[in-house]
Formats: C-alpha cells, structure tokens, sequence
C-alpha cells in the first residue's frame, strides 16, 4: 500500500487514479496527523509519498516533522517527496533527515512511477549504504576482458550479492573506491545483470570533459549550433538509450557542468544544442569516483542534491591491500589469461611469490597487480622445474626486477615500522619519475594508474 499524503486533493485523487490503475493500493490523508495514525495503525503501508508543505507556511517544516515522525514509527518505510524545482534545497534537507528520493512538481508520470518502483523493490537497502557490510548468499564472478574468464574474490562477495538485489531496478548506483579497484567492472556487472542487458552500455569518463564542450558531448548538437560545429552529433545520453550511461569520474565535474547534470537526472530531459525540442531519457545511470564526495559537499565543491540524486545506492570497493586474501585468486587468474593471450606454456606463482606480492602497498590496486604480474609472464622465464602437476613456477625473484622500487609493508602486515602508507605511496612515485626520466605516460603505465590519477598525486605530494 501508498499512503499519499498531500494538503490538495486534486493532487491526491490524481496520484490515486495513476497509481491504482498501474496496480498499487493507495490510502490518502490530507495533513500530518492523519498520515501518522495511518502509519501507526496500518502495517500494510510500504512506502509514503509526501507533500513539504500543509498551510500556507511554505517553509517545509511541517513536512520534515512528518518526515522524522515516520523514521521513528516505521523506519523501514521509504519516503518520497514531492516538492517544486525551485525548492530543491528543502529537498536535500529532506534527504538528510532519512528520505528515500524527491520529485519534482509538477511530475512526470513515468518518473513518478519508475522511483516508486525502485523504492518499494530495494526498500530493505538503506540509501548510501555501505554494501560491504551486507552479507549476500551468492558471489557472482569477478571478471576481467572480454575473454568470458572469471574468478570469484572473496572481498567481493557482499558486493555481488547487493548488485543482485538493485540492478534489476532503475536506482543509481555510485562506486566508490580508490583508482584501480575495479570500479568499472563493478558497473559492467550491474548492466549485465540489469533489465538493459540487451542495451548499450556507455562509457563517459568526465574528467576528460571540459566545462564548454559537456552539453556537446553529453546531449550532442546540432550542425551550425556554434563554430565547429560541421555536422550533426549525438549526444552519450542518446547513445545510451535503453541502456545504461557509465558516468566515471564524477567527481571531477566542474560546478556549471553539476547542475547540468542535475537538470537532466532530475527531470530525465534534456534538449540537443540548437534544437528545442525537449528530449526524454531513457538511461540507467552508475556513477564511480575516487574522490571523497561527501568533503567535497562540505567544501562546496560537489553540489549536495546532486550527491543525493546519485547516491541511491553505494558500492564502496576497498584498496587491493586491504584484500590480500583475493591476492593469489587475481594472480592466478591473471597469469592464466596472460599465458592464454601471449600463446606461452602454463606457469604459476610460487607461494614464495605470493607472499611477495601480498606485502606491496599497490597505489594502483588491482589494475598495478595485472600489469606487473603480465610484464612478469612475458619478461622471465620460469625459474624452477615444471611442478608436480606439471606447470613451470615464477618465483618471487621473477617479479623484483620489474617493480624495484617497491618495497615490503611491515605496518601493513602487522609488523613494526614502515612509515605512512602516503609517505610510500609519495617514495614510489618519486622514484618511477626519476626512474622513467620524468616520462609520465610511461610513470602512470608503470604505477597502473590512469594520468589524471598520476597528475592529481604529483600535485597533492608536492612533486
């Protein structure tokens, strides 16, 4: 059951005609205290759509009571509210007090829908939780290429059991997590398993776009919109129609470009540069970054009611040292796809290089494992006798020579001494720009990191 909880009835008898004749039950109250003793007294009430205002006070007040009210009798209950668009900022003090998501008046009906759906279907997620913390019976495969491989991870399990429960719905997930995690694979995963499977599935990195080409690239153009603009050009959200849109480094949007963002997430419409025809989208939005987001709002960087419009669902994937266990899976597995690629004999790690490589800090995560453990197969010949089940082995002294410069992290493995895990990370990265010439393509390459990456730590180390 839908409680619908609006002041104006016309409101409330038109939300119960749309939502009764796409199946629901709906229950009505026109002011707070009815809806409260309906919530009270009904258990059968799953989600609650809410007005901020009652009176003629436009504060939202009364609403944001209702809203607390509700937490504390049914805290599993989501709520949506209904506010206007100049009223955006009453919608993200709503969020902050436990709302599940806004809309918008006045409403689009798909919209409408489309949020309710998401909401009653994750429900029993709380928004922006920590999926890690959420214990999952099945472990879909970790996966790596196109070459259909795969490995189940064990830090990953909880993770695959949430992007089973929410990628049949159309919520947005945000990937957090340090780069080289994996965040990409992560939002391949959630398409796969999505009702968009059969769809496109888009990839936009945003740090590569500037503030004045964004609405180009991201809703196209019109030939003769500006300048250089010579033909026609679609847009990444039309590309992505019936599918799922990959926005990777979100945190790198600049304020102007936010809003535009917001715009269209919010309203799911978007016009094309020199055309006036209004657009509706028809996307599955995942969003991944390595930044800090929730500083960034604080530091009025990161726009907060856009956080929240893409923080339905988090997905936070720790650093590769804080997963030694998956360590001598991903070895393995990458090993094995090496030796398949390059056509060269089987080959394994020796559990003396294993236990090497779980003692690397791996700035770069699990994209510096695959590459060094790669340039390892295809650069050194096995150092032993095949093993008894018949594969050559490569010892630890096989991978030193092509990663040097790093060294062991007795604080990470318990020990004593060893230093900051930045004071390392500043060692490592100093000694490869010294090491490559101060080439910084072959630096971010050595590191397993992208450049944008490289560029932002050699700024925040001082080098």
């Amino acid at each position: 059951m839908i409680l619908v909880v609006d002041d104006d009835k016309t409101i409330r008898l038109s939300l119960k005609l749309v939502l009764e004749r796409n199946g629901y039950e709906v229950a009505l109250a026109e002011e707070p205290k009815a809806a409260i003793q309906m919530i009270r007294s009904t258990p059968a009430v799953e989600l609650v759509l809410m007005d901020m205002n009652y009176t003629r006070v436009t504060d939202g007040e009364e609403g944001l009571t209702l809203l607390r009210q509700i937490k504390v009798f049914r805290p599993e209950v989501p709520c949506i509210l209904m506010t206007a668009w100049g009223s955006i900022d009453l919608a993200v003090q709503g969020m902050r007090a436990g709302a599940f998501d806004f809309i918008t008046k006045p409403w689009d009906n798909g919209v409408l829908l489309e949020r309710i759906e998401t909401a009653v279907n994750i429900k029993t997620l709380p928004r922006g939780e920590d999926s890690t913390n959420v214990k999952g019976k099945y472990s879909p495969p970790y996966r790596e290429g196109q070459g259909g491989g795969s490995v189940l991870l064990p830090s990953l399990s909880s993770i695959y059991s949430t992007i089973a429960r929410v990628a049949p719905t159309n919520a947005p997930v945000l990937i957090t997590g340090e780069s080289g995690t994996g965040k990409e694979l992560i939002a391949e995963a959630i398409h796969r398993q999505s009702r968009r499977a059969n769809g496109p599935f888009v990839k936009v990195n945003l740090g590569g776009i500037s503030t004045s080409l964004f609405e180009s690239e991201m809703f196209g153009h019109k030939k003769g919109s500006f300048t250089d603009a010579k033909a026609d050009r679609v847009g990444r959200f039309e590309m992505a129609k019936g599918g799922t849109i990959f926005l990777d480094e979100i945190g790198e949007l600049s304020p102007a470009s936010q809003v535009k963002l917001l715009r269209v997430l919010q309203d799911q419409t978007y016009e094309v540069l020199g055309d006036s025809e209004t657009r509706r989208t028809d996307v599955r939005v995942v969003c991944a970054t390595n930044a800090d987001l929730r500083t960034m709002v604080a530091e009025h960087t990161f726009r907060e009611d856009l956080f929240y419009r893409i923080n339905i669902i988090n997905l936070h994937l720790p650093p590769l040292r804080k997963r030694l266990e998956d360590i001598p899976l991903l070895v393995d597995y990458f090993i094995t796809e090496a030796c398949k690629a390059n056509s060269l004999p089987r080959v394994q790690a020796s559990a003396d290089a294993i236990a090497y490589l779980q003692t690397l800090p791996y700035p770069g995560n699990i994209r510096e494992l695959k590459n060094l453990v790669e340039r390892t197969v295809l650069m050194n010949p096995p150092q032993t006798p095949p093993s008894e089940g018949g594969n050559q082995l490569l010892t630890s002294d096989a991978f030193h020579p092509l990663n040097g410069d790093q060294t062991p992290l007795p604080s990470i493995q318990g020990g004593a001494g060893g230093g900051s895990l930045s004071s390392m990370e500043r060692t490592a990265i100093a000694a490869s720009i010294a090491k490559n010439g101060g080439n910084l393509s072959l630096v971010a390459k050595e590191l397993g990191i992208s450049r944008g990456a490289l560029y932002r730590k050699i700024e925040k180390y001082g080098l």
